[in-house]
Order: structure tokens, then C-alpha cells, then sequence
């Protein structure tokens, strides 16, 4: 996939922290109620074959079947950005091996940083206290530990932590500021820490070990090529292996590798002709009395994600042709973990931006998907979502009325019980808006398209109303039905907001996803503008009263927007955007450079492209007033991309604003700049694109 934009699936966190303009949990992928209130969830659980497809959510076609729901309980504009953006965001977690806590990252303090938590319920206690923002805590088999990562002012320059959970004593592991080590994970004994490692000049990821007995790092991979990245190192069971994927720069093909510790030797296990994608997630130790089973997600099967199983010798080698299955659907299916004694798996099902978990009985061949509530629902617990006794699963519930929380599904009673409440005083679930999932046709009529439309209380259908359409980054990423709290703000406010999944988004299979390829700026582009048509016949709105914004390249759609359809907006806002494919190729991270390269072509055989789909060479076609906002130490989009834009649209005495966040990256971490970043795009919005006061008498 284009790094782009967004992190990789396997650890989406740092830009559910940075992107809060972007709906999407990945992670990505791949993530509640009212406040400290332990609700146990109806849990009967749905049976589900291995050749049964999932069910088809419903979604609306015609425009006029949208409606506005009527709610007298309601007061609009109530909802401010301070009561917003003071909800707390719950981000990955990690079990302790006693099973008797749970460490995870938030937001609480207004900093992202580590908390632990009973995991039978009670009030988290802050572990670390930083200005740094933190991720992907490990807590090590021992007890002794929990490794993170963490970086500087948004720079993704990332250092392995370790803090002691009994005293909080910290130690950077790593020091290194010109090399990024992240997603650390323990050996099953605690001796070894394995670890991405990738140097601030280079495209190439690595993975290293660190022996926490000898204090001396051992290399896993090395001379991997430029156009190439290691990731997700998976430990066997004895620890004599690690398991890792290995992702070309164009997002079209990967494979995974099983590497010895011993003599750092990798073995390539899917060995495939074309382009094709394999990612590891786990393996087991019970895959025969000679093999181990390797748990993976791929599209080789029929051009979707689908989970299967391979399996892989005791020593290392391949099985070949020892490749089952587990679903063959057309969505987008991602694996788990395996249960501690290997008799069952995870995986979760994404239906067109529902997200459901399931557990696989190895046994039977059967599946169960858990009945908690609609939404983006992730496993959790960092190695694995299961306990170490196997009788809990811990994961997190991510819905349009609820903020992501920790929950603990039993096993034996099949109830969970909440684990972290997100929700503050004054944000209520019920004052939030559930989306409309809606499907239009492209202009090009290639593809149908899905998109989320929040439609508020009591909108009157008299022609009247505002409306934002709200792209998210990725490219290859995806709206889901998670929580937003600028939509909600939106939404409060009297917007109706359509978020839509163009071309080249994910969750809707290979030939989808790579639409955009060469082609960034031209087809999504169309798709965003086929729902600003689909919005216009639902009957509320004023044509003239329609926004655009997003963050990422969402903020380069923003901008592509406004210089090749000018006349359909009352205004802009694009977040840590870029605006010149050269300058960007030029500046950016090298990482995303290759990517690129790879799916939009050199900068010089491909010059002409580059510059056609370039915003910055077509300013002075922009009507629309504009708000750029932008992070001082970006790697992705560096903040002289806005800052373009600013200094050319400033020099034809045009209408723009903007702010640069010094201390912050690929968007913002730290509470206090969401809430000034978001309060400048609120007042922005307001004062450009004035919504209709709300009627309570709403026409059919």
C-alpha cells in the first residue's frame, strides 16, 4: 500500500493520535457508553461457516431516501470542540503475564502516555509521565518490563523505552536519534526484545535483537534493498525463530520470511508468481509433531484480504503446498493470534466499514463472531489478545456514538466487561449522529462507491443546510464506522458531513485498492466530486454551502478539489498536507519517496504527470477561502508543502489562513493543539460555510 500517508496496518495507533481528522482505526486499520458504567454485552455468539460469505450490510442508493431523524431531546451547538477533543483516546494495549493487569496507551493526561489498569475493572493508574507521545507498549514474559516506543515532537524517530511497572523507573534502550527502532516484542523467555530498525537517511526497514542478558544488539535482516521493508517480527514459540513480512514500496506484493536466531539465515515461505500480498500475524507451536503453523492474511486467493494457514518445520523450512484456507470471502478478512493452547484463532471481518471479531475452532473449522456492538471492533493485549491462561480476549470497541474502549470478553460466559471509559461529562452517546452507510455510482460508472453520510437531528429537506465532505488520508486507507470528533462537531452544528471511500481505497479488495495507481488526483478525485452530486439530491442542502477538508492526503484531495472543481466549494481545509508531487518526492521521509516513485512514477521520466496532478500549479484557479494547518517536524508532508501554498495564494492577495504546530509531526498528539487546531477549523467553517438554524419541524 502508499505509505503515504498513513502508518502501516499492523500499527495504526500513532495516527489515531495524530490523525483525529481521520475516521479510520486501523488499525490500519486495524479500534463506549456512558462513563463508568460496566456493561455486560449480550454475547450470544453467531455460528458462521469456513465457505459462507459474511452478511451484506443494507445501503442507501437513492438520495431521496435520506432523511433527518427527529430528536426534541437535542440541544444543537451544544457540543463544543473543548468537551470533544477532552475525550480520552484509548490506543494499543498489552496484557501482563499474570493476567492480572492490563497496560495501555491514552490520552488522559492530555500527553500520550502509558497507563495500567485491573484488568477486572478499576481506576488506571499513569505508568509513564512524558511530553513525548508513546506506543506500542510489551510487557516483557517476566513481569520486570514493558517496552515501548517513543519519538520526538512528532518526528517519528522512534527509541525503544523500557519502564519497570512497579517503580517507573524509565530506560531508553536505544538512543539513537538518527535511527528509528519501533513495534518491539518479546522472545517467549524474556531474554531477547526484536524490533524494527529503520535510519532516518534510508528506505529500508530492518530487524534487529536485543539481548537484554548480554546488552548487545544482533542484526536479523541486513542489505535489505531500498525499495523494501521487514516488519511485524513474530517469535515461534521456543524462540529460536522470528517470523516477519516483508512489503515492496509499490503496496502490491510482500512475503514472509522465517529468519534463525542463531545464524540470522532468512527462508522465504510464499514463494508466488505476480504481485501478490502475505502478511504474518502469529504462529503456533501445534501445527504436527514436525511443523509449526503460521497464521496470515493475503489477497492470493481471489483478490481480497483472506486469512489462511501454513505451515512451517521445526527447523525452519518451508511445507510447501501446505497451505489451508480459513475464509474465502470479498471483504476484507484479517488475522489474529492463536489461542495459548493453538485450538483456536482470531480474525476480524471489516464489511464495508463494520468491523466484527471471530473466533476459529481448529478443531471443527467452524467459526463464532462475537455479538458486541456494531463498529470497528479490533482484538487487543499487544503478543496477543488472549490471555495467558486463555480464558479472557481482550479488545477494543470503537463506534459513531462511542469513543474506543478496552473491553474483556470471557470465554467461558461469553460477557466483557469495560475495561476504560473514554466518554467525559456533557458527551453523551445519544447526542451523537449513527452515519448513513450509502453506495453511489462513480462518474466513470467503473465502480460503485461507499461512503458514510451523518445526516444531523431535525435537518430540514428545504434546500437550505450546509454539508462537508470529509476525505480521508491514505490514500490506501478507509472510513470506517468509528468515531470521529470533528464529525460529531460537524454534525452538532447543523453540517451534514459525507465521508466517502474513493478508488483506491482499502476494504474493498485488490483491483479497488489499486485503481489509483498513476492515476493519484484524477479517478479519486472524480469519486469525491460523484458524492458532492449524491449529496446534492437528497433535497437539504444549498449547493452553494459545501466544504471540503481532509488530512493527509486527504489534504492534497482537499486541494485538488479546490483547483479542478473551483466552483464547488464555499471553502477548504486541508490538514498537513502536500500540494507539489516534486517537492514532496524531493523532501519527504525516503520511506514514502520510494513509495512514491512506485505508484506515481520518477520524478523526471514521469514530470509531466507529476506536474498535472500538483495543486501548486493551479492556485489561481481556487475560489474557495482557505485554513492550512501543518506539524513543524512532518516527515510525510513537511510543512513547506502548506507553506506553499500560503506564500503563492498571499502574493495574489487571496483569501487564506493557516498555523504551524512546532512541536508536533504528521498531525497533532498533544491535547492542547487538537483543541486550537480544531477550534481554528470550527470558527473557519462557521464563518465561511453558515449552517441553517436547526427547525424542529422537519419536512418529509
Amino acid at each position: 500500500m502508499t505509505m503515504h500517508k498513513v502508518a502501516q496496518v499492523s500499527a495504526p495507533w500513532p495516527q489515531l493520535l495524530n490523525f483525529l481528522f481521520y475516521i479510520t482505526f486501523q488499525f490500519n486499520a486495524m479500534r463506549l457508553y456512558r462513563r463508568f458504567a460496566l456493561l455486560a454485552l449480550a454475547t450470544a455468539l453467531v455460528a458462521l461457516a469456513a465457505a459462507q460469505t459474511l452478511p451484506t450490510p443494507k445501503a442507501i442508493t437513492d438520495p431521496k431516501q435520506i432523511s433527518s431523524k427527529p430528536n426534541a431531546e437535542i440541544e444543537p451547538r451544544t457540543l463544543t470542540i473543548e468537551k470533544l477533543f477532552m475525550t480520552r483516546q484509548i490506543g494499543p494495549a498489552t496484557w501482563s503475564p499474570d493476567g492480572k493487569s492490563v497496560a495501555f496507551i491514552s490520552n488522559m493526561s492530555g500527553r500520550s502516555n502509558l497507563w495500567v489498569v485491573p484488568a477486572d475493572g478499576g481506576f488506571p493508574t499513569q505508568l509513564t509521565v512524558s511530553d513525548q507521545r508513546q506506543n506500542a507498549p510489551a510487557w516483557s514474559p517476566d513481569g520486570k518490563w514493558i517496552a515501548y516506543q517513543s519519538d520526538y515532537d512528532g518526528d517519528e524517530q522512534w527509541d525503544i523505552f523500557l519502564v519497570s511497572p512497579k517503580t517507573g523507573k524509565v530506560v531508553n534502550l536505544t538512543q539513537t536519534r538518527e535511527v528509528a527502532e519501533s513495534s518491539p516484542t518479546w522472545s517467549p523467555d524474556g531474554r531477547y526484545l526484536a524490533y524494527e530498525v529503520k535510519p532516518k537517511t534510508s528506505a529500508a526497514v530492518e530487524i534487529d535483537v536485543y539481548d537484554m542478558v548480554m546488552r548487545e544488539v544482533k542484526h536479523i535482516t541486513t542489505g535489505t534493498p531500498q525499495d523494501k521493508a521487514n516488519s511485524t517480527p513474530i517469535w515461534s514459540k521456543d524462540g529460536a525463530y522470528i517470523v516477519y513480512t516483508q512489503e515492496q514500496a509499490k503496496g502490491t506484493d510482500s512475503n514472509i520470511f522465517i529468519a534463525s536466531l542463531a545464524t540470522a539465515k532468512s527462508t522465504l515461505l510464499t514463494a508466488h508468481k505476480g504481485e501478490q500480498l502475505y502478511f504474518a500475524h502469529d504462529i503456533s507451536s501445534l501445527g504436527g509433531d514436525d511443523a509449526q503453523t503460521v497464521l496470515f492474511t493475503s489477497n492470493a486467493a481471489n483478490g481480497y484480504d483472506n486469512v489462511g494457514t501454513l505451515l512451517v518445520g521445526t527447523h525452519g523450512e518451508p511445507h510447501p503446498g501446505d497451505v489451508r484456507w480459513l475464509t474465502k470471502d470479498k471483504w476484507e478478512i484479517s488475522g489474529g493470534q492463536f489461542s495459548p493452547d493453538g485450538k483456536h484463532l482470531t480474525f476480524s471481518g471489516n464489511v464495508d466499514g463494520n468491523q466484527e471479531i471471530y473466533l476459529w475452532d481448529l478443531a471443527t473449522g467452524n467459526s463464532t463472531a462475537l455479538a458486541i456492538p456494531k463498529g470497528v471492533n479490533e482484538p487487543s493485549g499487544g503478543r496477543s489478545a488472549f490471555s495467558a491462561d486463555g480464558s479472557r480476549l481482550l479488545y477494543n470497541h470503537n463506534g459513531p456514538t462511542a469513543p474506543g474502549d478496552l473491553w474483556v470478553y470471557q470465554l467461558g460466559t461469553r460477557k466483557s466487561q469495560q475495561l476504560t471509559h473514554s466518554l467525559v461529562g456533557g458527551v453523551r452517546s445519544e447526542d451523537l449522529v449513527e452515519p448513513y452507510l450509502v453506495h453511489y455510482p462513480s462518474r466513470d460508472g467503473k465502480w460503485t462507491i461507499s461512503a458514510l453520510l451523518y445526516v444531523p437531528y431535525n435537518m430540514a429537506r428545504n434546500g437550505q443546510n450546509a454539508a462537508i465532505v470529509y476525505i480521508h488520508g491514505g490514500p490506501n486507507s478507509q472510513t470506517m464506522n468509528s468515531f470521529s470528533r470533528l464529525i460529531q462537531f460537524a454534525a452538532n452544528q447543523g453540517y451534514m458531513v459525507l465521508a466517502p471511500n474513493y478508488r483506491g481505497s482499502t476494504g474493498y479488495g485488490k483491483e479497488f485498492e489499486q485503481a489509483d495507481l498513476f492515476d493519484m488526483g484524477g479517478g479519486d478525485l472524480q469519486d469525491v466530486l460523484a458524492g458532492v452530486d449524491f449529496i446534492k439530491q437528497t433535497g437539504h442542502l444549498d449547493p452553494k454551502k459545501i466544504a471540503v477538508m481532509g488530512g493527509s492526503y486527504g489534504g492534497y484531495l482537499t486541494l485538488m478539489a479546490v483547483t479542478k472543481a473551483p466552483d464547488v466549494w464555499a471553502a477548504g481545509v486541508p490538514i498537513v498536507p502536500f500540494v507539489n508531487w516534486l517537492t514532496e518526492i524531493q523532501n519527504e521521509d525516503p520511506g514514502l519517496r520510494e513509495s512514491d516513485v512506485a505508484t506515481m512514477g520518477d520524478p523526471v521520466k514521469n514530470k509531466a504527470l507529476l506536474e498535472e496532478r500538483s495543486p501548486i500549479n493551479f492556485l489561481d484557479q481556487i475560489r474557495a477561502p482557505l485554513l492550512l494547518l501543518a506539524g513543524g517536524n512532518d516527515p510525510r508532508c513537511p510543512k513547506s508543502e502548506a507553506l506553499q501554498v500560503v506564500d503563492a495564494i498571499k502574493k495574489r492577495s487571496g483569501s487564506v489562513d493557516y498555523k504551524i504546530y512546532d512541536n508536533e509531526g504528521h498531525g497533532f498528539a498533544r491535547v492542547e493543539n487538537q483543541i486550537d487546531a480544531y477550534k481554528r477549523v470550527a470558527d473557519f467553517l462557521l464563518a465561511h460555510v453558515v449552517p441553517a438554524d436547526c427547525s424542529c419541524t422537519l419536512t418529509p
